[in-house]
């Protein structure tokens, strides 16, 4: 008999719970697309465009050095028949030291980059943190999940259009050099 009520009990705990449930979160969960925002607002625009001129001055530098270390080469192949065995071999030695010397520079340099660009992310998210709080006070919101984390969603519940306006009102620049 108690058993019976302890299980009716808990059943009409559960019931109350989460019929009360979808009603809180109905009201309360936003969505954002956060790669929109990211991606669209002129901070976000200034850092893609500062470093879209950053890797494409660098390629062209190694589009240089790759082109003279081709010269050396058919240099070096059409002057071997006049150069000594040991000479030749030192010499391709010392060409394949500039070739992965090349390759180093280029993968510090992507190195470099996947890092500038997970700084300059990092920077708009700490810029956009506040904001994001700030609205949510001011509008009385519990959630905003990223779009990209919500399966079905009536567009008056998304807040990227007016999150995007805000941050470009506040937010003009991450000064990336």
């Amino acid at each position: 008999m108690i058993n019976n009520f302890k299980k009716i009990l808990i059943s009409f705990s559960f019931v109350i719970f989460f019929s009360m449930l979808p009603s809180a979160y109905s009201q309360d969960t936003y969505f954002l697309d956060f790669t929109h925002v990211l991606n669209k607002s002129k901070a976000g625009k200034e850092a893609q465009d500062f470093m879209k001129n950053k890797i494409r001055k660098e390629n062209e530098k190694f589009k240089k050095r790759e082109k003279n270390l081709l010269d050396q080469e058919k240099d070096l192949i059409s002057k071997k028949k006049l150069m000594k065995n040991e000479e030749y071999k030192k010499k391709v030695n010392e060409l394949r030291k500039k070739v992965s010397e090349l390759q180093k520079d280029r993968n510090n340099f992507l190195k470099n980059i996947a890092k500038t660009r997970e700084d300059s992310r990092k920077k708009l998210l700490e810029n956009l943190n506040p904001i994001l709080t700030s609205y949510m006070k001011e509008n009385n919101i519990m959630i905003i999940l990223d779009k990209k984390n919500v399966l079905v969603g009536n567009n008056k519940f998304d807040l990227t259009p007016k999150i995007l306006e805000i941050f470009n009102s506040k937010i003009k620049s991450l000064n990336l050099k």
